[in-house]
């Protein structure tokens, strides 16, 4: 890293260097007076060097080094030597050695930090004052280390790409406002009063497209944009890796981004075995209680309900009557969890939509304590047993209700009682497709929408199925799924400008609606398009996960709050009323809104 000011950086010299003039720039980390003598650690992002100041060396250095405070930033020249034996720092790679100055230049000096730039002491810091000097939380070590890594991961991510014969193309960040799931963020043109372009919420179409032009294989770490509420792995701005392949089917996508990811996990010293375990959505939802499943650990969901087919226990046998089920989790060893944590469990599943929480405590062989065990059979201890694996210790757990709902409910509560027993691994990376979804469900209206997208393809065994039974469709489509965080997720397109027109059709799209908003994709569609798939993975969330950082707004430089605010540029804010006269826009007052 020679330039025209430094010969080295602050990581770079070790003991072969003892005799050498050097010059070396970066920010004052410390500052220490002993007895005369001066120590500055120089920092920049290469690492930490001690440098010494010593009036016997140069009085004028030494003079100067005695205003120098941290976060200055400096130039010091001078020879490096041994550190003293017992001065040696061995948790620094350059430890060993120490710079002996006899020239310092101040180029800025700095006010004091408004927090602590030390890792440890500035994570104790608030996040909206850490973004708001987000400039000065990136000189942090760790800040450093994941944005390093980001680097290092997309690197390979083109490096893999590349050599499986991918091509890179950039598509455009101004696009058109399709609806595709969340609210688009809006530009509007100058040029064309009334008329907007949306930033892309992914480039789904323009990737389908290149499909219809003949690339074959695309990809390209891409911008997306969505307005939508946020939590720890969302921004309104985000990165994802997209990709698109022609002439495949989803075993052939699958496949490509399983070695991806054992790539990318390798890089960060994770190990993933392939091929990646797969399940459907169906088995992910009776399992797991979720589509995005946690498989660190076990606590699956199990259905009982045939245990309790002649059962005395009234609660559950009208839930059988309706045609409802009863499910159970084995949370082993928990027997002993306070009542406050059970009273906090049944809040979260009455929350999710079921009556109570029922729940037995194991404490002995034949010593079940709970308000049900009373109104239980022999036959029906015998049979939980058997198909709960009970033993001595264990907490038993049942939802009754509708099969989807018991799911979600106890969905949450497996991952509460999880954590409660500790049972999840945090060094573990388990992966998992989730495959076979739904291709529609119904929105908060009751009305039919897409799972997805509009352009995923449906399993060509449920082609009959679309006309009258459109809720049993399920599509060629899958998501990737760590440690119970979405990834990302693909499916097989549509190739065929007829079943595009017809699903448009089925979501309530006039042939009017469809061309006004799709008439480009569906022309390309009717000139030779290759049957094509692909797949977006969120490079955000997968560098969260592999970094162990605590949310997505760690591993991007300038991230977002939850309310989509930038503390540091102050935006969103107001503008100029020039400019929006030059959009044509004029906005309400409080009165007229």
């Amino acid at each position: 890293m020679k330039t025209s000011m430094r010969t080295h950086t602050c990581g770079e010299l070790r003991s072969d260097a003892v005799g050498t003039n050097v010059r070396m720039c970066g920010w004052v980390e410390t500052v220490r007076d002993h007895g005369g003598v001066i120590f500055i650690d120089l920092r920049d992002r290469f690492g930490i060097t001690q440098v010494i100041f010593d009036p016997r060396d140069s009085a004028k250095a030494w003079d100067e080094a005695q205003h120098v405070r941290p976060e200055y930033v400096i130039a010091v020249a001078g020879r490096v030597e041994l550190r003293p034996e017992e001065m040696k720092n061995e948790k620094l790679p350059t430890g060993e050695i120490e710079v002996r100055c006899d020239a310092i230049t101040v180029f800025n000096k700095s006010r004091t930090a408004p927090f602590p730039l030390e890792d440890k002491e500035a994570v104790k810091v608030s996040e909206d004052l850490r973004l708001s000097y987000r400039y000065l939380d990136l000189r942090r070590r760790r800040s450093q280390e994941l944005l390093r890594r980001r680097h290092e991961l997309a690197m390979r991510v083109r490096r893999f790409f590349d050599a499986q014969g991918f091509v890179e193309v950039e598509t455009p960040v101004l696009t058109k406002s399709t609806p595709e799931g969340a609210r688009d963020y809006l530009v509007p043109s100058r040029i064309m009063p009334g008329c907007f372009y949306a930033l892309p919420q992914a480039p789904q179409q323009y990737k389908q497209l290149l499909m219809v032009a003949g690339f074959d294989r695309y990809f390209q770490i891409a911008r997306c944009f969505r307005d939508e509420d946020l939590r720890a792995d969302r921004q309104p701005e985000f990165t994802q890796i997209d990709m698109e392949m022609s002439f495949v089917e989803p075993e052939d996508i699958i496949s490509t981004v399983d070695a991806l990811l054992r790539d990318l996990a390798a890089s960060v010293g994770r190990k993933v075995d392939l091929p990646i375990k797969r399940i459907t959505y169906r088995e992910a939802m009776d399992m797991y209680g979720s589509d995005r499943p946690d498989t660190r650990f076990g606590m699956h969901i199990i259905d009982v309900s045939d245990v309790f087919a002649e059962t005395g226990l009234q609660v559950f046998a009208r839930v059988l009557a309706d045609g409802g089920r009863v499910k159970a989790i084995n949370a082993k060893g928990l027997a002993g969890a306070p009542l406050r944590v059970l009273d906090e469990w049944t809040v979260a599943a009455k929350a999710a939509g079921l009556g109570g929480l029922a729940h037995i405590r194991v404490q002995a062989e034949d010593t079940w304590k709970s308000p049900i065990t009373k109104f239980l059979s022999e036959k029906e201890k015998a049979g939980l047993r058997e198909r709960l694996d009970i033993e001595v210790g264990d907490l038993i757990l049942f939802g009754a209700d509708s099969a989807d709902l018991v799911n979600r409910a106890l969905g949450q509560i497996r991952l509460l009682a999880g954590k409660a027993a500790d049972v999840i691994p945090d060094e573990v990376c388990s992966f998992v497709w989730v495959t076979e979804f739904p291709l529609f469900e119904m929105d908060e209206d009751g009305q039919l929408t897409f799972t997805h997208h509009p352009f995923t393809a449906p399993h060509p065994e449920d082609l009959g199925l679309l006309d009258e039974q459109p809720l049993k469709v399920r599509a060629q489509s899958y998501d990737i799924v760590l440690n119970g965080v979405e990834l990302g997720g693909g499916s097989i397109r549509i190739h065929d400008a007829g079943l595009q027109e017809k699903m448009f059709a089925i979501l309530r799209m006039s042939r009017e609606e469809s061309a006004a908003r799709f008439g480009h994709l569906l022309d390309a569609l009717r000139f030779g398009a290759p049957p094509h798939g692909g797949l977006a993975l969120g490079f955000d969330r997968l560098l969260m996960l592999l970094t162990g950082a605590s949310s997505i707004r760690e591993v991007i430089a300038f991230p977002k709050t939850q309310k989509a605010v930038d503390l540091m540029m102050k935006a969103p804010a107001p503008v100029d009323e020039r400019q929006l006269r030059e959009l044509h826009i004029n906005l309400l007052s409080s009165s007229e809104k």
